[in-house]
């Protein structure tokens, strides 16, 4: 339905980069990337706004493995870190963003989707 919506204003896009994420038929969590104009394909990190491209390569880093010679690849479109710890690496990337660009913003909302339901959490970033 979001690729419809997005294709059909093609010409004149609405030049949003959606994130959608839930799970999947198996109960797996799942995260799509589109584009302005429909196109997506599934990912296993995924960061829009300003500061995407401070936080991009850090999570890239530490989910995906990139750029890590001795480090073993992690299960395709999965993460094979705790809960806790994938927080944490989120929590310190959008930290770490927040003090080099002033559009950020002073909070970061984590929303965790489970089986069990959706919890969102709300963390300061800039304790001042």
């Amino acid at each position: 339905m979001l690729a419809n919506t997005l294709y059909g204003r093609r010409f004149f896009p609405y030049y949003t980069w959606n994130i959608l994420s839930g799970l999947d038929e198996n109960g797996v969590g799942c995260v799509y990337s589109y584009d302005p104009v429909g196109n997506y394909e599934r990912v296993r990190v995924n960061v829009t706004g300003s500061g995407e491209s401070l936080i991009q390569p850090l999570l890239d880093n530490q989910f995906e493995r990139q750029h890590q010679q001795m480090a073993a690849k992690p299960p395709p479109l999965s993460v094979d870190l705790s809960l806790d710890d994938t927080k944490e690496i989120v929590k310190d990337a959008f930290y770490s963003a927040g003090e080099r660009d002033i559009y950020t913003g002073d909070t970061v909302e984590l929303i965790v989707i489970s089986k069990a339901g959706v919890k969102i959490e709300t963390h300061e970033l800039n304790i001042d």
